[in-house]
């Protein structure tokens, strides 16, 4: 139901207007919509309109119509005057039919004198010239002024309308030449000229939607096709493919604008997938091949660029498309002297012929001949104003040059037609960044990032935009964005770039494992190698130094844990400490026995163990020296009865700590192992003279 809303007139009516159509243009030798119409009409091979007896007046048979506008009295005029026109002797066709006063030998005439003047003025048109000169435009406006008064008569029909609007848009008259092209499209809807003439001429989609154009069904062809001037690709082939599903699935100039649809959405696979079906349907068709072309040139598929230029070469030499072709297979070569001269050669057949212009002109900024590049690109936009590449193609001419004003002007026209197209808002960016307006190149850098980055490179622009402006917690979050995918990172120099800046800030912040991380991934890079191994080597000294320090520390931590009591207590001299006379005395007995020990030592001893005790030996004597200085201070009972307990516990923990298993003699073992028969009180008498000790 909704297809029938979308297309609801019946195919074979449709067939029937397209036969019409093509009788009617055929014989007023307007060659361009016969074709495309005989194109739509084959598209309806399946469709039987033949046999069928006439109904109504518009079925009548050829030759009628064939023969209809033309007076039997001019047919003799009108036949010589059309063979002329076939052969291309437009001013022998025009003065055939001067006098004729019907309908077609009347537009016949008017359309081969305005055919005469514009092969005159392109054949006198150089290189360097202007299309529009003045003096060049002057025979136009003499037959501009007799369409006018022909027109003020209501002498035309919708041809001859048409033809008036057609010379009015080449003197830059668009105003007009819209209303005259409306005028004859709702005259003749048939005319598909008229609706490629009024095409260019709508520049936004509201004024599209706006247009008074009738409700004929040619109307769906040219709404796709104006879409696809607008770049709105996608409201484009959802048209194209709602004609399929209604009957022209068939039709080659659909698939043809599909695949062109597929190239500006740089789906190139799928465009060059689509074309490759094409010229397996229609292997001698010239059109688009140029477009073809250029999306071999993209995929760098040299072989397949070669057998096309030869292939094309083969069906016809000069044709403008041809020597489109042959000038890609020679700037994929390198050759870009030679891709020119075939450009060159495509706008001397055809001047207006936009896409030699704009290639031209990226040939001339591969050669660096920038004053040549920008004539090529002003060209362009003289023949096609919306031609986005032409437009980019001057601002990057003019970013070279360093006047980024004027390429911040061209960036801006660009970015108008492609405004979702991340390499305009990435150019924008950068004219902004060198002209110090950082505000707005962060803006054009996250709308290209936002609308898909086409290059890869919007989020390292970015990055290395907020690195200048110091804000480096921004900016290492951007690299990190943009490291993360490295296979859609395009530039492996940005990508190596976003390493190593990586790996200095976190080396910088002592997160080693990233930053050999990153390093690591610059070793990859000849240009990075040095700088990689250079920060690798400063890592691994940091990582060394610090383990180290750890070690250190750990160690001091076990030493301290395992330290005895008596060393810390030399280790703090200031802490007073009562320490009996006994003890003293057992200690350095005890002392000197081990000393005597240590000479006979057994097998297996640890040098390390008993290299101790000598230290301790003299820490024991100077306490001893003191305590015999400080030996006439009071003692009382009550701290003698206490002391006297403690004496014998300290005496037996200083023994058995003294003495280790590997420095044992037989002549200590007994001694060891009896201790509690040392501590016996009434073996030395003296024990229980008990003095307190101050020590400082």
């Amino acid at each position: 139901i909704a297809m029938q809303e979308f297309f609801s007139v019946l195919l074979p009516d449709v067939k029937k207007e397209l036969r019409r159509g093509i009788i009617e243009c055929s014989k007023r030798g307007l060659l361009h919509s016969t074709k495309w119409l005989a194109e739509m009409h084959h598209g309806l091979s399946d469709v039987q309109i033949d046999g069928e007896t006439p109904t109504t007046e518009e079925d009548r048979t050829f030759s009628e119509c064939q023969l209809e506008g033309i007076a039997p009295a001019e047919y003799s005029d009108y036949f010589l005057a059309k063979s002329y026109y076939d052969v291309r002797e437009y001013d022998r066709a025009a003065h055939a039919v001067r006098n004729c006063e019907s309908s077609v030998p009347r537009f016949l005439h008017f359309y081969s004198t305005y055919m005469a003047r514009e092969k005159r003025r392109l054949d006198s048109t150089t290189d360097q010239a202007n299309l529009n000169e003045p003096n060049q435009m002057q025979d136009l406006a003499d037959l501009l002024a007799t369409l006018r008064t022909e027109y003020g008569k209501s002498r035309l029909d919708g041809y001859g309308i048409y033809l008036y609007g057609v010379v009015l848009k080449a003197l830059n008259l668009n105003q007009a030449a819209e209303q005259m092209l409306i005028h004859a499209i709702r005259l003749v809807p048939m005319l598909w000229s008229a609706y490629l003439e009024l095409s260019p001429l709508i520049m936004e989609k509201k004024k599209l939607l706006g247009l008074q154009l009738g409700g004929h069904w040619m109307r769906h062809f040219f709404l796709a096709h104006t879409y696809l001037e607008l770049y709105l690709n996608d409201d484009g082939l959802k048209i194209y493919e709602d004609l399929q599903a209604s009957g022209f699935s068939k039709s080659i100039y659909l698939v043809a604008q599909m695949a062109l649809v597929y190239h500006n959405k740089r789906d190139v696979d799928k465009a060059i997938e689509l074309y490759q079906a094409l010229l397996e349907t229609d292997p001698y068709r010239l059109d688009n091949v140029d477009t073809y072309s250029n999306l071999l040139f993209v995929k760098e598929m040299k072989t397949e660029m070669a057998q096309l230029a030869h292939k094309a070469v083969s069906i016809n030499k000069y044709r403008p498309e041809t020597c489109c072709v042959i000038g890609n297979y020679y700037s994929i070569r390198c050759d870009h002297q030679v891709a020119i001269s075939y450009f060159q050669r495509a706008l001397k057949l055809n001047p207006k012929y936009l896409a030699a212009w704009t290639l031209m002109g990226h040939e001339f900024m591969e050669l660096k001949n920038t004053n040549a590049a920008i004539q090529s690109y002003r060209k362009a936009v003289e023949v096609n104003k919306r031609d986005y590449r032409a437009w980019y193609g001057l601002g990057q001419a003019y970013e070279i040059i360093k006047m980024h004003y004027y390429s911040l002007y061209y960036f801006k026209i660009a970015h108008q037609l492609r405004p979702y197209d991340s390499r305009m808002l990435v150019a924008l960016g950068e004219t902004y960044e060198k002209l110090d307006k950082c505000e707005n190149a962060v803006k054009c850098y996250w709308k290209a990032i936002d609308v898909g980055d086409i290059e890869g490179i919007a989020m390292y622009k970015l990055a290395n935009l907020h690195e200048k402006l110091g804000d480096h917690e921004t900016a290492v979050h951007c690299y990190i964005m943009y490291c993360e995918d490295e296979r859609a990172a395009t530039d492996k120099q940005s990508l190596y770039q976003g390493f190593i800046t990586l790996a200095n800030y976190y080396e910088k912040k002592a997160d080693y494992e990233r930053a050999a991380y990153y390093a690591y991934k610059c070793l990859d890079s000849d240009d990075r190698k040095t700088e990689a191994k250079a920060l690798l080597k400063t890592i691994d000294w940091k990582r060394s130094a610090e383990w180290q320090k750890k070690t250190k520390t750990s160690t001091t931590v076990a030493n301290a844990e395992t330290s005895s009591e008596d060393e810390m207590e030399w280790e703090h001299p200031d802490v007073r400490v009562r320490v009996p006379f006994t003890t003293m005395m057992t200690t350095m007995t005890t002392t000197s026995t081990t000393s005597t020990s240590s000479t006979t030592e057994v097998p297996g001893t640890s040098r390390a163990s008993t290299s101790i005790r000598p230290g301790r030996t003299i820490a024991e004597g100077l306490r001893r020296s003191q305590t015999s200085r400080t030996d006439a201070a009071p003692s009382g009972s009550g701290t003698a009865t206490i002391t006297a307990t403690t004496t014998t516990a300290t005496t037996t923990a200083t023994e058995t700590e003294t003495i280790t298993p590997e420095q044992e003699t037989p002549g200590t073992t007994q001694a060891a192992a009896n201790p509690p028969q040392e501590q016996q009180p009434s073996d030395d008498a003296s024990s229980m003279e008990i003095s307190s000790v101050s020590i400082d």
